[in-house]
């Protein structure tokens, strides 16, 4: 199996009538699959496994060494810039709860209502701005926004976890940063599935998580510029975080650099299986695994247009650039039902719901001036694919979906 191959791509499911079929995995948005490179670097590493830093014998060694490489690779798979600081965390969620207390106190962050959670709640003073119809009304907004007084940052998705659309960052960054603004971008649907830099993005900080990029083993990353992170208080106070303890409460000296933020032991398997992944992606044909998503892509909304009962949703129109990703309002029908249906009846695993972004979900349902919404309905369907995903997934999808709605 090649580096970027799916762990348990062949996984079958029994479905009613005794029929056994491949398992068609259309939830990536929500958590990926493995891939073989993340279980190799684990397996190899676990012989050898011990706590980083600090530690003199050959287990401490080793594995002070590899997640050090792992915080390397992630660099360069982030195009982080130098002085640039790398840590690990749990989640993008994480990640970004890190930023929010790392900010320098009264700051006003900028954030769009089209937001994942993980991207809305965190900050202390958040200056909320509707979900934009077109990117030239997302970048009015922000022209507003930032005329008001103090300092400000701006926090945005590099793409949609609802509809898939990539937002337009780089647009949005060289208008903020023309008012001295930072950028903070949520890249956890982009990098899974294109390139991302964070001088091409425009981004002063950036974070992702490892499930959602083929690395399941409870690892993120916050990339970013140092001062604010070395100036605040640590995000979790404990062994690692600080340099020095005195023998009075108060008599201490945090550490600086990465350290600062990481607290405790950390999570050495989720950050060396989040690298390997990466090196495996820097390593990789881009283009071609882009190109393949496209073909896919197309041939799924292809196959949606004759199926009127299902209605695609979209922020910015339908022919506005996006990754594997697709929400679909049911008028009528309940999304979590179709998506049991789908799993039980046709063995294809999709997702239901709001999808941890409210604000936006319900934005897109609304069915008149009004501002109301499909009574009964709690949210969309949503599929979504990547690395391993088939026309053949797709077609399942399409059918089922059809056979599902029609009976």
């Amino acid at each position: 199996m090649s580096a970027l191959g799916i762990i348990g791509d062949d996984l079958k499911t029994e479905l009613p009538s005794g029929e056994t079929v491949r398992f068609t995995h259309l939830d990536y948005a929500a958590s990926a699959p493995c891939v073989e490179a993340a279980a190799t670097a684990v397996a190899e590493l676990l012989p050898r496994y011990g706590s980083v830093h600090r530690g003199t014998g050959v287990r401490s060694q080793t594995s002070t060494v590899a997640y050090e490489v792992a915080r390397d690779v992630v660099a360069e798979f982030a195009g982080a810039r130098p002085g640039d600081q790398v840590i690990f965390t749990r989640n993008t969620t994480d990640a970004l709860n890190l930023l929010a207390r790392a900010l320098p106190a009264g700051t006003t962050t900028i954030v769009f209502d089209g937001e994942h959670h993980a991207n809305l709640l965190p900050w202390p003073n958040p200056l909320r701005l509707p979900t934009p119809a077109s990117p030239a009304e997302a970048r009015r907004l922000l022209e507003d926004a930032l005329q008001a007084p103090g300092e400000k940052v701006l926090t945005v998705t590099g793409a949609s976890n609802v509809t898939g659309e990539l937002w337009p960052v780089r647009e949005l960054a060289d208008l903020a940063h023309a008012h001295g603004v930072r950028v903070i971008v949520d890249a956890a649907q982009l990098a899974p599935h294109q390139p991302v830099s964070m001088s091409d993005l425009g981004a002063d900080y950036l974070a992702f998580s490892g499930h959602k990029l083929y690395a399941p083993f409870g690892a993120g990353v916050l990339v970013g510029r140092a001062d604010w992170l070395d100036a605040a208080e640590p995000y979790l106070a404990g062994g690692g975080a600080s340099a020095l303890v005195g023998d009075r409460p108060g008599e201490l000296t945090w550490s600086q650099g990465p350290a600062r933020h990481e607290g405790g032991t950390p999570n050495l398997l989720g950050a060396v299986s989040l690298a390997a992944v990466c090196a495996a992606l820097l390593t990789a044909d881009r283009d071609a695994l882009h190109g393949h998503e496209q073909e896919l892509l197309t041939r799924l909304r292809d196959g949606l247009r004759d199926i009127p009962e299902a209605r695609e949703v979209s922020v910015f129109g339908p022919d506005h650039p996006r990754v594997g990703i697709v929400s679909l309002d049911l008028p009528g029908r309940d999304p979590a039902e179709v998506a049991r249906r789908l799993a039980r009846e046709h063995g294809i695993g999709v997702r239901a719901g709001q999808f941890c972004a409210h604000p936006l979900v319900r934005s897109l349902l609304k069915t008149d001036k009004s501002g109301s919404c499909h009574t009964a309905v709690t949210g969309l369907l949503r599929a979504s694919f990547g690395l391993g995903s088939t026309t053949g997934d797709v077609d399942r999808f399409v059918a089922g979906l059809a056979a599902v709605l029609r009976s």
